[in-house]
């Protein structure tokens, strides 16, 4: 299995079952739906806890800093993969760009039931993609094609403020944005990369 596959796999909200116990992993928090009154606002932390079998589900959250990837080729069909395609968006001076780069977040421990509750499990798509592309294409309308390379940081540092906001009281918390490639998309015969991040060495 692939790494990212493994990544998405492990992001992926998964009910524990079974009698009595919940067991919460390190690196996870656990949330409880009592079928008599709804999510509990109260979050488990990493280590055996007792529930009531049948009358009670858990679910399992991963806490750790994830990665939302946006690049090409990327495959969209499972609507909750970790990821976006290249965003494409328009400068200050009317000039196409293609964007990728990495998002990396995290779930707050504490507003955990509350995104169980209010988003589901779905919050890739719910929250994070929309919000992303939305912000994403705002933000790069506000600068000119020629000072994109040196307006990088500021760029990131815009992103990440905004994204802060949106996703704070969806019970999500942004640690930091980050511009891989950037790409001027004059015609389909004539395209121009402006920015590229170097390659991590294997």
């Amino acid at each position: 299995m692939a790494d990212f596959d493994k990544l998405v796999v492990s992001f992926l909200v998964d009910e524990v079952v079974g009698g009595f116990f919940i067991s919460v992993p390190p690196g996870h928090v656990a949330c409880v739906y009592d079928r008599g009154r709804g999510v509990l606002n109260r979050v488990l932390s990493p280590g055996l806890h007792l529930k009531i079998p049948f009358w009670q589900v858990a679910k399992l959250f991963n806490a750790q800093i994830l990665e939302y990837t946006i690049r090409e080729s990327l495959d969209l069909k499972d609507k909750e993969v970790l990821g976006d395609e290249p965003i494409l968006t328009t400068t200050k001076d009317n000039q196409s760009v293609s964007v990728e780069g990495s998002i990396l977040f995290r779930i707050d421990k504490q507003n955990a039931p509350e995104l169980w509750e209010n988003i589901g499990d779905n919050f890739v798509s719910k929250v994070i993609r929309p919000y992303s592309r939305s912000r994403i294409s705002n933000i790069f309308t506000q600068f000119n094609s020629e000072n994109l390379i040196q307006s990088r940081g500021e760029i990131e540092k815009l992103l990440k403020n905004e994204l802060t906001k949106l996703f704070e009281d969806k019970g999500l918390n942004v640690e930091g944005v980050l511009l891989s490639r950037l790409k001027m998309l004059q015609t389909k015969e004539k395209e121009q990369v402006i920015f590229q991040a170097p390659v991590p060495q294997q």
